[in-house]
């Protein structure tokens, strides 16, 4: 499939939401990095499953529970797959990729870091990425080092290679493949390098870089990679946390009770073995059968096909938005380095105000500090304004998106 406006306004079909028209006018989706819309194959899979064979899993022998743990498993094969990991036990549903992250914060971290150990973040983390990471650091004595990044948003790797050489005690390194308010992409696997020459694990926030880049955990050697369904077409209350088998194995459950366990006695409990370990009770079964058609929607489509289109949607706008002269944009200028994720501030339009006016028009974006408070502090900013492209976004929704931003300048006069 190419990555043409033909293609993109066939696909457009697909998604019953973009025929909506709010205030009168043609919606314009244009906050794909918080989450994408469905098309119609997802929808019907969920709608299947409660109408025709809606039961437990891995329990009952009755044809509908079989037919149930079968598709549930499918897309646990299909996840695997997808990220190119060793075997599906690697492949862990929980209900997000922020559930993922504190899965391993509680399992492994309190297992690993002791007093004095180093935890190494960024300054463009999502909260998700530092919250759990602070609570361990604080319950353990831990510290955490964040590496700088510069006016474009990148990272400072001498600044890494520095903490890796002068502190025998770091732990842990966890980032974000992808921006999630600035786009940029960073040198994961130079990064997971480097990391392992020291013996330090790599835990890659994936949430915006999965959904967009193909994503090989193998190649990368990362030691655990969290993303969410739902920013990739796929339902919300689905995430996945994958992890190396020998590291998973070794780390105690997160939850207990139902699924996870094996045999209990009055005395003492058997862990399930992997994947099932980590997944206590009855799971989001509908969402993650409804995941396995979003994954079939994009190996159809190609990562390369829709990192490709994103590129074009991003160069075109970054041309059209750089054309006015109240425009700060923040992120960095090179297409390669960054995904389809625009941060901006408009003149002295609070991002808020920015957000509402364009609301009028049926464009809908994001405003605020976007999880990313500490990223925001460093830009000296209380809050921009995002838009970011998904694969049925379209140029004509960005000249829309452009005039709209015109009404805004003559409306505050700027």
């Amino acid at each position: 499939m190419q990555s043409s406006e033909l293609e993109t306004n066939k696909i457009r079909k697909d998604f019953p939401i973009l025929t909506r028209k709010i205030n009168g006018k043609p919606f314009v989706y244009l906050d794909n990095a918080s989450t994408t819309q469905k098309p119609l194959s997802v929808i019907n899979k969920i709608v299947d499953y409660y109408s025709l064979y809606n039961s437990n899993i891995h329990r009952a022998v009755y044809d509908i529970a079989e037919e149930a743990t079968n598709a549930y498993e499918l897309t646990r094969k299909k996840v695997c797959k997808f990220i190119n990991a060793n075997s599906p036990q690697e492949i862990i549903f929980t209900r997000n990729a922020t559930e993922a992250i504190n899965l391993v914060s509680y399992s492994w971290g309190r297992q690993n870091i002791k007093k004095g150990d180093l935890i190494i973040l960024s300054e463009q983390e999502h909260h998700s990425n530092i919250v759990p990471w602070q609570i361990l650091a604080k319950e353990k004595n831990a510290e955490i080092k964040y590496l700088k990044i510069d006016e474009t948003g990148n990272l400072n790797l001498n600044e890494l290679e520095f903490y890796l050489n002068n502190h025998n005690n770091a732990k842990l390194i966890s980032l974000c493949h992808m921006s999630n308010a600035l786009g940029n992409i960073i040198p994961i696997k130079k990064i997971i390098d480097l990391a392992h020459t020291y013996n330090i694990p790599v835990f890659v926030d994936g949430a915006q870089s999965v959904p967009h880049l193909t994503t090989d955990v193998t190649s990368l050697d990362c030691d655990f990679l969290a993303f969410s369904a739902h920013k990739m077409l796929g339902p919300t209350g689905v995430g996945i946390l994958y992890g190396k088998k020998k590291i998973l194995e070794e780390m105690d459950p997160f939850l207990c009770g139902g699924d996870m366990i094996k045999e209990v006695h009055k005395e003492n409990t058997f862990f399930n073995d992997l994947p099932y370990k980590f997944e206590a009770g009855t799971p989001n079964i509908a969402d993650v059968i409804g995941f396995s058609s979003a994954l079939d929607y994009l190996n159809e489509i190609g990562m390369d096909h829709i990192r490709n289109h994103e590129i074009e949607l991003t160069k075109y706008a970054i041309e059209k938005m750089s054309e006015l002269k109240q425009m700060k944009l923040y992120g960095d200028i090179n297409l390669q380095n960054r995904g389809g994720i625009i941060s901006f501030n408009l003149g002295d339009i609070h991002p808020h105000d920015l957000a509402t006016i364009l609301n009028e028009h049926a464009i809908a974006i994001r405003s605020g500090h976007h999880c990313a408070q500490v990223l925001m502090e460093k830009l000296d900013v209380s809050a921009t304004s995002r838009i970011s492209f998904y694969i049925y976004n379209t140029k004509e929704e960005i000249n829309i998106f452009i005039n709209a931003l015109g009404e805004a300048i003559r409306l505050f006069q700027l």
